[in-house]
């Protein structure tokens, strides 16, 4: 290919000759030449997209077909050498630790969130333009929270707005912290994430942290923890470099990391992860522990188990949060039932 010439961000494609004809026409540099990229059998699709980022993210072939994408570890696999072979480069290793990406793998990750995140904004953009009389809302989720405000907040959305058209997006919190600045989400249950003064946060709850490790760990034989006693223990913890775009440790990461200054212990994580799927995985495959909010025990696998820290226990807020300068008028009725939410939810988890 001659250099200076630029490929189209996106276009549609239908068959082999119509995207010969779309290049020859206003690609002058293709004219003539042999498109192989395309004429490949077996096109990337969005799926291994997305089953890939599943696997990277639990570093688990079997929690990712099990608990992530439902399907089988068996057909997953056959879809990652599928991907590896249509990219032309090993991305995923197996080690005692699990899945772990190459170099390759980790560049390809992060183009891969990006193009979901595109398809989505464009998903999104085109169903607004396609409907614009109906009301529209995007609700972020700190993964694994889902299940316990989800149900609350869309019955309160659509007491106020029966018609109303509600889109949910899953991530880590620094990402939605992302979204929310650049107005993809509307509002999030997030973190108070740093380096996000252009979004307002109002609390939902404090979360306490509690010790999370396997089921056949020398401490799972006591009821609570001494800090002190996790020294020596193959440590895990949340990624200090969450990609994000914040560029600053996610809240979680800080958090942790204040509590065992506070007890006087100097520990450094022997892995890190930007996800708690991924943190359990690690605490299956390395025998070690983690420091990790008491929510996490809805993501738990059953060979993992957690028990409550000794003395004063660290927490970590849940927050809503949006920006400041979102009009939207269905986010004002959202916050304008705030407290009626929370009360719901309380009195739920009772």
């Amino acid at each position: 290919m001659k250099r200076g010439c630029r490929l189209p961000s996106a276009i549609t494609i239908s068959t082999l000759s119509s995207l010969e004809k779309y290049f020859a026409g206003r690609i002058p540099c293709l004219s003539g030449m042999e498109i192989d990229l395309f004429r490949n059998e077996q096109l990337m699709e969005l799926r291994h997209l997305r089953y890939f980022i599943a696997v990277a993210e639990t570093r688990s072939l079997t929690l990712a077909a099990s608990q992530r994408l439902h399907t089988t570890q068996p057909s997953l696999s056959r879809q990652m050498s599928d991907l590896e072979a249509e990219v032309g480069a090993q991305l995923l290793t197996r080690s005692v630790r699990g899945i772990e990406l190459t170099a390759a793998g980790r560049v390809f990750l992060d183009h891969a969130r990006v193009v979901l995140s595109q398809v989505e904004i464009a998903v999104e953009s085109a169903r607004r333009l396609a409907d614009p009389a109906k009301p529209y809302f995007v609700l972020g989720f700190l993964t694994g929270h889902e299940s316990t405000w989800l149900p609350e907040a869309l019955q309160l959305l659509r007491d106020e707005l029966p018609n109303i058209h509600v889109v949910v997006s899953s991530q880590v919190s620094p990402q939605l912290a992302v979204a929310l600045s650049k107005g993809t989400i509307d509002a999030a249950f997030l973190r108070r994430e740093e380096g996000t003064s252009d979004l307002a946060f109002r609390l939902l709850v404090k979360e306490p942290l509690e010790v999370f490790m396997p089921n056949d760990h020398r401490l799972t034989a006591q009821d609570s923890i001494d800090p002190h006693e996790i020294v020596g223990e193959t440590f895990l913890s949340v990624s200090g470099k969450a990609l994000s775009g914040l560029a600053r440790p996610p809240a979680l990461r800080i958090v942790i990391d204040a509590y065992l200054k506070q007890c006087g212990i100097d520990i450094k994580p022997s892995h890190e992860v930007d996800n708690l799927a991924g943190v359990m995985s690690l605490i299956t495959s390395t025998h070690g522990v983690a420091l990790l909010p008491t929510y996490a025990k809805h993501l738990l696998p059953g060979s993992v188990t957690s028990r409550p820290l000794k003395g004063e226990t660290p927490t970590i807020d849940l927050c809503v949060g949006y920006k400041k300068d979102n009009p939207s008028p269905v986010l004002q009725v959202f916050l304008s039932r705030f407290d009626e939410l929370v009360t719901r939810v309380a009195n739920k988890t009772r």
